[in-house]
């Protein structure tokens, strides 16, 4: 599924509740430095080297005071995020830090009582703009799927990524993070997906437990996924490990 528009929305999100969706990224491909084996959008389908046109900062401007200015009496009453989700990883972008400011003063303008938030896979936290323009909202909300370079290469399917220096990353980024966790089971190109036995999960815990971060967001499958031999943990089986996580004294919540 893919969005077509840059700005989209309001959507009820399970997670932020009514969500204004903001897509820097191109409104017809997937663009992403991950190849996520259970991804909304599917599979990539470009080099993530190649330069392909992104949307620009001034027309995400423009698109977004559109949207607030119309709908300004309706959104005041029910947004609770603007967020910037689509085809992809928007610290892609290379003007995320300005475009965040732009989001930021629209906010403030026209929708004040509304959070602004980022969902990221946390690749791009190494460039100082992209970890500058996290700390900067209310919602910086971080991918980290698992707790092994193995595991990682094989849910997530990075491109030119450090493991290792993410996890450093995540560290540094501290209590302003919220850490997005999908927990599955399954099998992909015949290697075994598992984030749950005790061996992962021991590991992802560990370094949970280095980040500190202020909530960590536990869920599971909701869409139709690429990869089909996936199997969706229900919310019973997702608050057994999050009680592990609370047991460290962080906020945890399971969707």
């Amino acid at each position: 599924m893919l969005f077509e528009e840059i700005v989209f929305g309001p959507i009820h999100s399970r997670r932020l509740g009514v969500s204004l969706g903001v897509n820097v990224l191109p409104t017809e491909k997937k663009y992403c430095s991950f190849n996520c084996v259970y991804c909304e959008c599917g599979w990539n389908v470009i080099d993530t080297n190649i330069q392909v046109p992104l949307n620009r900062r001034e027309d995400i401007r423009k698109a977004l005071e559109k949207k607030l200015s119309e709908n300004q009496n309706d959104l005041n009453k029910t947004i609770n995020s603007i967020t910037f989700s689509g085809n992809g990883e928007p610290t892609i972008h290379p003007e995320i830090l300005g475009i965040v400011n732009d989001v930021m003063e629209l906010r403030d303008r026209y929708c004040p009582q509304a959070k602004i938030s980022i969902l990221s896979n946390s690749t791009n936290l190494v460039r100082e703009d992209v970890f500058e323009a996290l700390r900067k909202i209310d919602n910086p909300i971080l991918k980290l799927d698992a707790g092994t370079e193995k595991m990682y290469e094989t849910i997530n399917e990075p491109v030119n990524s450090n493991f290792e220096q993410i996890k450093q990353k995540l560290i540094s980024f501290g209590n302003k993070a919220i850490i997005q966790t999908l927990l599955l089971r399954g099998e992909h190109n015949g290697k075994i997906i598992d984030n749950t036995c005790e061996e992962e999960f021991s590991a992802w815990l560990d370094t949970v437990r280095k980040i500190r971060p202020r909530m960590v967001m536990l869920y599971s499958i909701d869409r139709i996924t690429p990869e089909k031999q996936l199997e969706k943990l229900l919310i019973p089986e997702l608050e057994s490990y999050a009680q592990r996580v609370r047991a460290l004294g962080i906020e945890t919540k399971t969707y």
